[in-house]
């Protein structure tokens, strides 16, 4: 059955048991209005492509959208509407924080224990081994997303790539290594 003519609830139903790749068909038709909602809101492109993946993230890992209840588009809606005033009322209450106590706090350094040195290499190391399997453009965007900081925007930009296509790249990159390293945090 090809997924991409189905329905949006067929195609729901799918990824509730498993199937991977309906979360891209999800991605591909409602990705854009999600992102140009976020963006609207948080009026910051990074924010906003954060947000983005943030919603689709939780349609696949808690799966609470009903379709009884209406279309995936307006849950899609409110969803990000929803998380992205929680974002600003955030920043807004760390900030207001901030510049209550900012002035008056001294920040002292904190020093790791060898646990910790141990634990975060340990990390770092099947990070980096569940990398190496990842084919190369999946590796590149991640390794310049979470090593170089850098926007999806700004990846497509020095990559000469669609940012469709490196948001895909990413997405899929972020599905393998999760599998990946499932065993290792499990």
């Amino acid at each position: 059955m090809n997924l991409s003519t189905q329905t949006d609830t067929e195609v729901f139903q799918a990824l509730k048991v498993g199937d991977i790749s309906a979360l891209g068909i999800l991605y591909d038709r409602y990705g854009g209005v999600v992102y140009r909602l976020a963006l609207k809101i948080l009026a910051n492109p990074q924010s906003a492509e954060d947000l983005t993946q943030e919603v689709f993230l939780l349609l696949w890992q808690k799966g609470r959208y009903d379709p009884t209840r209406g279309s995936l588009n307006s849950f899609l809606m409110t969803l990000t509407r929803s998380r992205a005033i929680d974002r600003i009322r955030s920043q807004g209450a760390k900030q207001r924080s901030i510049e209550r106590w900012g002035q008056n706090l001294e920040v002292l350094p904190t020093v790791p224990t060898p646990l910790e040195l141990a634990s975060t290499e340990e990390r770092a190391q099947h990070v980096q081994e569940a990398m190496t399997t990842l084919p190369e453009s999946q590796r590149r965007v991640l390794e310049m997303a979470y090593y170089s900081g850098m926007s999806q925007s700004e990846i497509a930009q020095k990559l000469n790539t669609p940012l469709g296509t490196v948001k895909t790249q990413a997405r899929q990159g972020l599905i393998k290594l999760k599998r990946i390293l499932n065993d290792f945090v499990g």
